[in-house]
């Protein structure tokens, strides 16, 4: 019954969301939930059902004795079928293997992702403010403006292409 408590205290859409599993890992562990909740019910539910047969009380109430003979001899005669479940578990071990093996690759995207937004992060708190900035700043680490800005001096462009439309005309006249 614990482990009942444990699977309800878990949060499994917030487990695939957080861990940024793919599609097709989240769909296969949502079917191997799926299939795990329902194998807990029948088996639950047949292990309240009563396993013995009172063969006494249906000879009091029933007329053909011959009937309940012959029930009685086929269930002591009943063997169970035993199955070889050694496919089964090998199944399941190759999907495990390859859920945790899933789970390697994108813990590794993770880290890396990680690592690069720590950069960045670092790259932020490190920057100067916005109003710091200066025109040679920004011309470094863009050279491509002053380029466009040179050109446009050179062919007499003096407006900014979609600037009007964008922000509007300021002129009164």
């Amino acid at each position: 019954m614990a482990s009942k408590a444990a699977s309800v205290a878990v949060d499994f859409s917030r487990i695939y969301t957080s861990l940024g599993l793919g599609k097709e890992t989240i769909a296969s562990l949502q079917a191997f939930r799926k299939r795990h909740n329902e194998a807990q019910r029948l088996a639950h539910q047949y292990n309240n059902q009563p396993t013995t047969v009172d063969f006494a009380h249906y000879r009091s109430i029933l007329k053909n004795q011959a009937i309940i003979d012959e029930a009685e001899k086929v269930l002591k005669e009943f063997k169970p079928v035993t199955y070889d479940v050694n496919a089964h578990v090998k199944a399941i071990e190759t999907f495990e293997a390859k859920a945790v093996a899933k789970a390697k690759e994108t813990e590794e995207k993770i880290d890396v992702e990680l690592k690069e937004l720590q950069a960045t992060l670092a790259n932020i708190e490190q920057s100067r403010p916005f109003e710091q900035l200066t025109l040679d700043d920004v011309a470094k680490a863009h050279p491509r403006i002053i380029e466009t800005v040179e050109t446009m001096l050179k062919k007499g462009k003096w407006t900014v292409p979609g600037y009007k439309e964008k922000f509007g005309d300021l002129n009164v006249m």
